[in-house]
């Protein structure tokens, strides 16, 4: 095979493999977005018993797929090669997974999800506070932009529309998320797999703590384990197939799926409607995401591809 050849084919081989990465993670952004509409169904009183199921079936479903994909002992050595930053990304993911099931009970899906659309632009910030690392004026611009678009959300709090407790926690998700990124970003070596494994682990743990008991009906068990394993471990699996196979600001954007069509679910299956400051505040959200995203992709198309990427925002 002559070299030209030998070139085309790797060319083909890369853009059907980007293709495959595109499609992998809209599945997992689609995956995730049905999170709060399974969580609906459930009708267990006890949110502590929610969430040590659907921990126990995302850590069964992780396990499994690291097996499958790694093999038992690759498996050993990706819990083992975590160290502190895996670990820290674990303990973010338990407080974030744990927070929304919680958050449910207080707010709307599409508060939740909405403010978390600004995870990538928070995480930003958190880089320059902490690291100083520059921050373009766009970036500037929509981090501003979503720091507006939150207070419109949150200002629902003020006069008793809707809980405190659920929009704290809903930005609690948010802050999580974005450390976890920052997290990640600064140690590309750490697999994302692994760590929220531990982190479902640790959510479990926790839980069991609090739970008042564990006994569930066998229709709530079975949209647990949607809830665990294909909600949170299948989005996982996907994503982390499919991340490494697209620029990070295409799995960014492809990532944004999950704030959009999350609350459509929730309002077309169980007629939540979001309101009018959810909407307005969550449009300013997103928009200043789209914009910025936009913007980074025609960076990045100029420069060398990169394959690390940051933290997905499962729920």
């Amino acid at each position: 095979m002559t070299e030209a050849a030998v070139s085309h084919a790797g060319h083909q081989n890369s853009g059907r493999d980007e293709r495959v990465g595109v499609l992998l993670v809209f599945l997992s952004a689609l995956m995730w977005s049905f999170g709060g509409a399974i969580a609906r169904f459930i009708t267990a009183g006890d949110s502590w018993s929610v969430v040590f199921w659907r921990s126990v079936w995302a850590v069964v479903f992780l396990i499994g797929f690291m097996i499958w994909r790694d093999g038992g002992r690759g498996t050993l050595r990706l819990f083992r090669g975590m160290g502190l930053p895996g670990l820290a990304v674990a303990v973010c993911f338990a407080t974030a997974s744990t927070a929304f099931v919680v958050a449910l009970a207080y707010t709307t899906v599409a508060n939740i999800l909405l403010m978390q659309a600004g995870v990538p632009l928070l995480a930003a910030l958190m880089t320059w506070a902490l690291f100083r690392e520059r921050i373009s004026l766009p970036t500037w611009a929509a981090i501003a932009a979503v720091i507006c678009g939150v207070g419109i959300m949150v200002s629902e709090s003020f006069n008793g529309e809707v809980s405190p407790i659920g929009d704290g926690l809903a930005l609690l998700i948010a802050v999580m998320f974005s450390i976890a990124t920052v997290i990640t970003r600064r140690f590309a070596h750490v697999r994302m797999t692994p760590a929220t494994c531990l982190g479902a682990v640790f959510a479990a743990l926790f839980a069991a703590a609090q739970a008042g008991e564990f006994a569930v009906s066998a229709r709530d068990m079975a949209f647990l384990f949607a809830f665990g394993a294909i909600n949170l471990g299948l989005g996982l699996a996907f994503f982390a197939t499919g991340a490494r196979l697209v620029p990070a600001a295409v799995a960014a954007l492809l990532g944004t799926f999950e704030p959009i069509l999350g609350p459509i679910w929730v309002w077309l299956i169980h007629g939540e409607v979001p309101s009018v400051r959810t909407i307005v505040g969550g449009t300013v959200v997103f928009s200043a995401l789209l914009v910025h995203i936009g913007l980074e992709f025609r960076r990045q198309s100029r420069l060398p591809r990169s394959t690390t990427i940051g933290m997905p925002s499962p729920h």
